[in-house]
């Protein structure tokens, strides 16, 4: 079992950053890979970022690269994505999940075992 926390959502000013944190416990954290996907409302989940269990291989789609950034550090079982240059297209519920392929850092939702509760990202223009 994988148990996943989000944190460091909030409402940011268009062209701000934010870093969103998530803290996973249970099984071993650098036995996974972890990704980060978002939901707006009434739109279906979207993927924006993933990495292995070493951090050597990241993956985001062509839509973001560039503005957002995924990493991790195995010693605090953490896994972060900085968002900057926020726009209001990037408001969204934000989720980290976990696979338990760890060179996975697939876009694949179906690829993620355990998911965390997500946290509020609010971008205003």
């Amino acid at each position: 079992q994988v148990q996943l926390v989000e944190s460091g959502g909030g409402l940011v000013q268009a062209g701000g950053s934010l870093r969103l944190s998530c803290a996973a416990s249970g099984r071993t954290f650098s036995s996974y890979s972890m990704g980060w996907f978002r939901q707006a409302p009434g739109k279906e989940r979207e993927f924006v970022s993933a990495i292995s269990w070493s951090g050597s291989r990241t993956t985001y789609p062509d839509s973001l690269k560039g503005r957002f950034t995924i990493s991790r550090d195995n010693a605090k079982n953490t896994v972060y994505l900085q968002l900057n240059s926020l726009k209001p297209e990037d408001t969204a519920v934000y989720y980290c999940a976990a696979n338990l392929d760890r060179d996975g850092a697939t876009k694949r939702v179906g690829a993620y075992a355990y998911w965390g509760q997500g946290t509020q990202v609010t971008v205003s223009s």
